[in-house]
């Protein structure tokens, strides 16, 4: 008795004609659309319709697609098919997916993530298929390193790889290098040794985006003419959640001599400081950067923050002032510390309180109202608040007294200070 197809997984072909069928997938205009594709006719038995509307970019995520299909039909319906997203189907065999990608001539972006490659190894000629790749992502797949040597090999243009969360520890250095690759997305693997990260420099020496984060990278272990050399086209570098603990490791990212963009949060180095602090001791350790964890670092930015970093080290033991402090004493001189201001609004006021001859000292809540205070004053003055004007008196002013004339006015509107004065007046009748 046959076993049902489903056992096996299904096909590409199947699910291309299932999803991308004109009763499924009606024919959409604009960006995106999709292209109505009528292949000669199909062979008897075959799953696929007179017709189906494909986009340029085929979804296929979670289809539960092992196999690929009869490679005539894929050919004649994907040949204008640029972008193919595959992530979280049951394919492990590379013969079945070069099946599926040799056949579509244009394809630029290939997404495998979440099949089970672990075990799978690729063969030179499977790896040709993949040739017209340009992105490559093979997040959470356990392919082995050697096979994504391969693949880089035999992938002459490769410009973008995704190897996020294969649990790789150690790489293995080549002597052949991929000279096209401009991005390497490698976070949330166990990738703690420097000496690991100093092959991909070798291994992709025009690299210009590293995303390393979630390894827990313990240092950057290299001098200044190393680094120099190793990511000489650098410029954006993400180490989000790595182990460093020293300051150097974060002055050791100015040797890199194009890097323009840092993300390095989550650091025991920097769990002590406010965020404020964190920000501002990063900028001014890092003078050429001009974006810090996502967010543009403006030229006053910079200032005050290298300002700030002068006197938050003044007070420091000489033999322990970090490099980078000399450098911009150099720059600003030496600063002094800034004067302490309390900007806290103020709640209370001491003030003189005339009345007739009369004149008392009284502590004032300022964020009462004239009506209030009024009510406070008939202690004082032995007048009812219907039998008084009142008049504030700054003595810091020029002017006279300023009638206190409506009733529902907050105190703390007049700006009244300790030492000024509330004249009370009785009414005439």
């Amino acid at each position: 008795m046959e076993q049902p197809e489903d056992t096996y997984g299904r096909t590409f072909v199947e699910v291309m004609s299932e999803k991308y069928s004109p009763e499924n997938f009606p024919l959409r205009r604009g960006p995106g659309m999709a292209v109505v594709v009528v292949p000669t006719p199909a062979p008897q038995g075959s799953p696929v319709k007179d017709r189906l509307n494909l986009p340029i970019v085929l979804v296929l995520n979670s289809c539960g697609i092992s196999r690929a299909g009869d490679r005539a039909e894929i050919a004649a319906f994907c040949a204008h098919v640029i972008e193919l997203d595959l992530s979280h189907n049951k394919l492990q065999d590379w013969h079945e997916i070069n099946k599926i990608v040799s056949n579509i001539p244009n394809l630029e972006f290939l997404n495998l993530s979440s099949n089970p490659l672990a075990e799978m190894t690729i063969e030179p000629r499977c790896a040709e298929g993949l040739s017209r790749v340009r992105r490559l992502v093979l997040n959470n797949t356990r392919v082995s390193w050697d096979t994504v040597m391969l693949l880089t090999t035999e992938i002459p243009e490769l410009e973008q790889l995704f190897l996020c969360l294969n649990e790789y520890s150690g790489v293995s250095a080549s002597s052949v290098v991929c000279p096209t690759l401009r991005l390497l997305h490698i976070t949330d693997n166990s990738l703690q040794d420097w000496a690991e990260v100093r092959k991909f420099g070798t291994m992709f020496p025009n690299l210009e985006t590293l995303v390393m984060a979630n390894n827990n990278l313990v240092s950057i272990d290299d001098n200044k003419d190393i680094l120099q050399r190793l990511f000489p086209n650098l410029r954006s570098i993400n180490l989000h959640n790595s182990g460093f603990n020293r300051w150097e490791d974060i002055e050791k990212l100015n040797f890199f001599p194009k890097l323009e963009e840092v993300r390095l949060q989550g650091i025991p180095l920097l769990q002590t400081y406010t965020n404020t602090e964190r920000r501002s001791l990063m900028i001014a350790q890092l003078p050429s950067i001009s974006q810090l964890n996502g967010s543009v670092v403006t030229d006053c930015e910079r200032e005050d923050a290298e300002r700030f970093f002068i006197r938050y080290h003044l007070d420091y033991p000489e033999k322990e002032l970090p490099y980078r402090y000399h450098s911009l004493v150099t720059k600003y001189g030496k600063l002094e510390p800034l004067a302490e201001i309390d900007l806290r609004p103020r709640f209370r006021a001491q003030v003189e309180v005339h009345c007739e001859e009369k004149v008392e000292q009284l502590s004032i809540r300022l964020d009462q109202t004239v009506a209030e205070l009024k009510k406070q004053l008939t202690t004082v003055v032995q007048l009812s608040t219907n039998s008084m004007r009142i008049y504030y008196i700054d003595k810091c002013s020029a002017f006279g007294p300023e009638e206190m004339k409506y009733n529902t006015r907050a105190l703390h509107s007049y700006s009244i200070q300790d030492g000024d004065e509330i004249l009370v007046v009785p009414k005439t009748k």
